[in-house]
């Protein structure tokens, strides 16, 4: 039985079923002792190989999209933060705004959960298998400002195109040099229609000129954006802050 098992296990490596290497002999055993058949075996087999692979793939994704932190949707606290419409999160978590390309727009002061809800989709994205990619809006002007200086800026485009969510996360808070703007125009515009981008910001859009001092490249950043976009307003009072009082309030 054991040189039997061996072959087993090394059948499953070379065809690469990880899973079903580590538990056919469990499984097999738990199936003898219910008196399970040997279809319900076979199917408790394979499906184990399956959620592996599913859970791999999310690792994967998310190992990808170079989140920086891990943030879900289910640890917001949204009874703290009332005005933000945890219906329609939720709904925008089951994934549809990405299957029709729809940006996605977050707005507030800083503390008010904007990163962690943007975190939260991107998560819930990888967890539907799309190709997710977070970054700043300064970090991301920086690596085209670089691309262009090295003569590579058509195949950073390209690699940033074939991202099915991208996620600028605190555009506003810095202003950006107008090449830098016109560059991420170019990363904005190229999404329109075809791919999914969410954007947090902590400015009204009626500020959105002291970022994009272009007027003409200002109006056609917001048009691109806002186009059958889902704005979010997180509102003006810091959830963070709230946080540190209620800690103080405890001590």
């Amino acid at each position: 039985m054991s040189l039997q098992i061996a072959s087993i296990a090394q059948n499953c490596k070379v065809l690469r079923l990880p899973s079903v290497g580590a538990q056919f002999a469990s499984l097999a055993e738990e199936a003898a002792q219910r008196k399970h058949s040997h279809l319900h075996y076979l199917e408790a087999l394979l499906q184990s190989e399956m959620e592996d692979r599913e859970r791999r793939s999310i690792e994967l994704r998310m190992k990808e999209a170079h989140l920086p932190r891990v943030k879900t949707l289910e640890e917001f606290d949204f009874a703290q933060s009332p005005h933000i419409p945890a219906a329609r999160i939720r709904a925008l978590a089951e994934g549809g705004y990405l299957e029709r390309a729809e940006p996605v727009l977050l707005v507030g002061d800083p503390g008010t959960g904007k990163s962690h809800l943007a975190t939260g989709l991107a998560i819930a994205a990888c967890r539907q298998r799309k190709r997710v990619r977070f970054t700043t809006a300064a970090a991301l002007v920086n690596q085209l400002v670089e691309a262009q200086r090295e003569q590579s800026l058509s195949r950073m485009l390209a690699r940033w195109s074939r991202v099915e969510l991208i996620v600028i996360d605190e555009l506003g808070y810095v202003p950006l040099a107008e090449v830098a703007a016109e560059l991420l125009f170019q990363v904005i515009a190229e999404r329109a229609e075809k791919a999914a981008i969410i954007v947090t910001t902590n400015l009204p859009f009626s500020e959105w000129p002291q970022v994009f001092t272009n007027a003409r490249l200002c109006k056609a950043v917001l048009d691109r954006l806002t186009d059958q976009a889902h704005i979010i307003e997180t509102g003006s009072e810091s959830y963070r802050f709230r946080r540190t009082l209620r800690k103080k309030t405890k001590e």
